[in-house]
């Protein structure tokens, strides 16, 4: 079977049914589809949702569990897939599936892939993720001999990809469990990029990705761990913490080519002046800045605090 796993938490009422509603409008999906929403301790229970939505065509199981974010909840997925789970299938709670996804990522896998991600049209967007972005360029591929059109063999460095401009969409993400069935997001970098870790990794372990050009999911408005990260408000001084921190872990944990590195070392040097920005800001205007984010900061990247001093006396000496 395919299992299609939901991290769930929303605030609002009737978001988990429209993503419900596009797993039970699957067509032609050659095997059974079995649901796991994973409750993260969401204001909106996921079981109340549920009971609104109506006669699934297929099982939908709910597990609860402490809030501890997306990647937590996902391998609380991951975990409890039923026995017979051959590709688990990712789909955030406030997104939707055209009727052909599944159909479609299973074409490919079953084609001797291990990884599917399709173009998608991200929140508000009428212009897909695939042609805005301009990361990856389908002709570039070789189509997937006797598949559907759009299927393409992903040719290339998917790790360098990542690196440099990552076009895998979660919620368009299935794989193979025959030999990824063990990999798990990592907890200690939510919100920090752990989705790419997670993509990085399999890179590094050989994974064969296909994808397919083809807009096939449509990202929706629910909550947003980066909703409102505007300048100088919390959410930005966070969001900027935890990129610098995926981008150091991306330098320490992974092979990377000369190139790579210096574009990640460069993606460091960036964030730590755009950290030292946001807090400077903060001190001229008297805001209250988190004693616990800045001790994690500290400890997270000691060279760049070390450096905030100089750093505050450049961004002085250039406004001046």
């Amino acid at each position: 079977m395919i299992t299609v796993v939901i991290p769930y938490f929303q605030r609002s009422p009737g978001v988990l049914s429209k993503a419900l509603a596009s797993i039970a409008g699957q067509r032609d999906c050659p095997m059974p589809i079995h649901v796991m929403v994973v409750d993260d301790a969401s204001p909106v229970p996921a079981a109340e949702e549920l009971a609104k939505a109506g006669t699934m065509p297929c099982p939908v199981q709910i597990i609860t569990q402490k809030n501890a974010g997306p990647g937590a909840a996902r391998n609380t997925g991951l975990e409890n897939a039923p026995q017979g789970t051959r590709y688990i299938a990712f789909l955030d709670s406030d997104d939707e599936w055209t009727p052909d996804h599944l159909a479609r990522a299973i074409c490919a896998l079953e084609a001797g892939y291990d990884f599917y991600f399709a173009d998608h049209f991200q929140l508000g967007q009428t212009v897909s993720a695939f042609v805005r972005g301009k990361k990856i360029h389908p002709q570039d591929h070789p189509k997937i001999p006797g598949a559907p059109s759009g299927l393409h063999a992903y040719q290339g460095d998917m790790l360098g990809q990542i690196i440099h401009g990552n076009v895998i969409g979660t919620s368009t993400v299935v794989y193979s469990t025959s030999t990824y069935g063990r990999n798990r997001f990592k907890v200690e970098f939510t919100n920090a990029g752990e989705d790419y870790l997670f993509w990085m990794t399999l890179a590094q372990s050989g994974a064969k990705f296909a994808f397919s050009s083809t807009s096939e999911a449509r990202y929706g408005r629910g909550v947003n761990v980066y909703s409102g990260a505007g300048w100088g408000s919390d959410e930005h001084l966070l969001r900027i913490h935890n990129e610098l921190k995926y981008r150091k872990t991306t330098l320490e944990q992974f092979p990377l080519t000369p190139a790579q590195k210096a574009h990640v070392v460069q993606s460091i040097g960036l964030l730590r002046a755009a950290f030292a920005r946001d807090l400077l800001h903060r001190l001229v205007h008297c805001k209250k800045t988190s004693l616990k984010l800045l001790a994690a900061h500290a400890r997270m990247d000691v060279r760049g605090t070390l450096l905030l001093p100089l750093t505050f006396l450049k961004l002085v000496l250039n406004r001046s």
